[in-house]
């Protein structure tokens, strides 16, 4: 995780700690100004819970934009159905 990342985490479980509430992760996710996806949030936890800090972890970067990634998975659905259309040909003829 990026330092702010980790440094959201981190404030979000040491005010609910504050509290006197144990950190879940409904809780943590409550109280991030942004949106982290839910492993992140359940490894910062579980983190937290066997050695009572944020673990620092590398956000990933998406290797592909949505546009490639939808032309992509376009091309996924052609070559099936034109592979479906092969195969139902194949045991039409048999």
């Amino acid at each position: 995780m990026s330092s702010e990342i980790t440094q959201a985490l981190e404030q979000a479980i040491s005010s609910l700690t504050e509290e006197g509430k144990e950190p879940s992760v409904a809780l943590i996710k409550s109280r991030l100004s942004q949106p982290l996806p839910m492993p992140l949030i359940i490894q910062a936890l579980q983190a937290w819970k066997k050695n009572a800090k944020v673990p620092k972890i590398e956000k990933c970067e998406p290797s592909a934009t949505l546009e490639e990634r939808v032309k992509s998975l376009e091309q996924q659905v052609a070559d099936l159905t034109a592979r479906l259309a092969q195969l139902e040909g194949t045991n039409q003829q048999s």
